[in-house]
């Protein structure tokens, strides 16, 4: 356990709504710890993890090769969604890295609790990091409408993307909260305000 304060694991599907809660919490004050950015700084230009990605994929896995070279995240996507093997490479060789940069700054978060959110805390070891899990509900036509309109991807690619992750079934049955997405921000507000309570208690008692 990376410190004896309460840390939740926040997480859910594609499109669930787990940016607009995270923004919720932030403004009551907690800090949030959001798996993708750290995901995006250990591959940024000049990162270890960048050289051994294009040591394996070759210099066409980057964009702006000649100088401050970058990944190119859609290529990278392609390759990974369509090949398993390679899949199971890039995790065993980010997943690591990923873990300790999270663990690190779970350390150093101030406050009376934390929040790690990760669209990945069920599929990988990162919930092994946290004491409570709260997942982020929605139905799976809400959640393809929702990633739609943000992303601009298809149908068919947000498929794709919901048959790599947990079933909202096998999520929601790992869980010991489960905030319920799919009406009004008021609902929204009144569930996030409670778990908000019950978070600081547990703190406080921690």
């Amino acid at each position: 356990m990376a410190s004896k304060r309460l840390i939740v694991g926040l997480t859910g599907g594609i499109g669930s709504g787990k940016s607009e809660v995270c923004r919720r919490f932030i403004a009551k004050g907690i800090t949030v710890i959001d798996a993708d950015i750290v995901a995006r700084e250990v591959v940024e230009p000049g990162t270890p993890a960048l050289k051994q990605i294009s040591a394996h994929f070759g210099e066409g896995i980057l964009t702006n090769k000649n100088q401050n070279p970058e990944l190119n995240r859609s290529k990278l996507r392609e390759i990974i969604f369509s090949d398993p093997c390679e899949k199971e490479w890039l995790e065993k060789t980010l997943h690591p890295i990923i873990n300790q940069q999270i663990r690190e700054q779970l350390k150093n978060a101030p406050g009376l609790y934390v929040i790690l959110a990760s669209p990945l805390l069920l599929e990988t070891q990162q919930y092994l990091l946290v004491n409570r899990i709260l997942v982020i509900d929605a139905s799976e036509q809400l959640q393809i409408d929702r990633a739609s309109q943000r992303d601009f991807n298809n149908e068919a690619q947000i498929k794709a993307i919901m048959q790599t992750q947990l079933s909202r079934q096998e999520r929601c049955a790992r869980a010991n909260d489960i905030i319920q997405n799919h009406g009004s921000l008021i609902e929204l507000d009144e569930q996030i305000e409670n778990l908000h309570k019950l978070y600081v208690e547990l703190a406080q008692n921690n």
